[in-house]
């Protein structure tokens, strides 16, 4: 039977990779991000192999990998034209995003990488989703009032589509899953092609 390990704290990834039935252990990855890519597409799949790998190492250097394990790696950035937002330093920088991305439409980038270990050689499998977000005009006052719950601290782009940001979301386009943090639907699909999962 394989072992999923999911390399992240994130309680959003948690709840989502739950929902599809997969049970797995988690590893939060605590290396430095050194993003070396320009391309929102890659930056999130450079991302998600950093942290997968980190992981992996540290995996193997503590334990036998006694079974096929699965280490699933995730990052999620927000695009605005050719502006990246990642999480907010502080709450200014909360609310400069939050006032570039109200009454606009950005993407939202999640890559994710598989490192498979006990099949032989390590394999790597690497993919990303990307979402269009359609906002609402939010003012001052709103934005301000979002920013003051705490609600943008920790996430890609100052919001969390879930959240009490919904109030202000128009509409998506692609996978809703994708923009919390986890294309599940997509990451379950590259488990079956892989033969990982039946």
């Amino acid at each position: 039977m394989i072992k999923f390990i999911l390399a992240s704290g994130s309680p959003r990834r948690k709840e989502l990779l739950g929902q599809i039935g997969i049970s797995f252990e988690i590893m939060v990855a605590d290396g430095e991000e050194i993003i070396t890519k320009t391309l929102p597409s890659e930056i999130v799949e450079e991302l998600s192999y950093e942290k997968a790998a980190e992981v992996a190492d540290r995996y193997e250097a503590d334990s036998t990998v006694s079974r096929p394990t699965v280490i699933i790696g995730a990052d999620t950035i927000v695009a605005l034209g050719t502006q990246i937002m990642g999480k907010p330093k502080d709450e200014a920088d909360a609310v400069r995003m939050l006032s570039a991305l109200q009454n606009n439409t950005h993407q939202v980038y999640t890559g994710v990488t598989l490192i498979v270990l006990g099949l032989g050689d390590r394999r790597v499998i690497r993919f990303h989703e990307k979402t269009d977000v359609m906002m609402y005009p939010m003012t001052k006052e709103q934005i301000q009032a979002y920013v003051d719950t705490k609600d943008p601290m920790d996430k890609a782009g100052s919001y969390g589509i879930q959240g009490r940001c919904a109030a202000y979301i128009k509409g998506i386009v692609g996978d809703y899953n994708n923009v919390v943090g986890l294309p599940v639907g997509r990451l379950y699909q590259e488990l079956v092609g892989q033969g990982l999962i039946n």
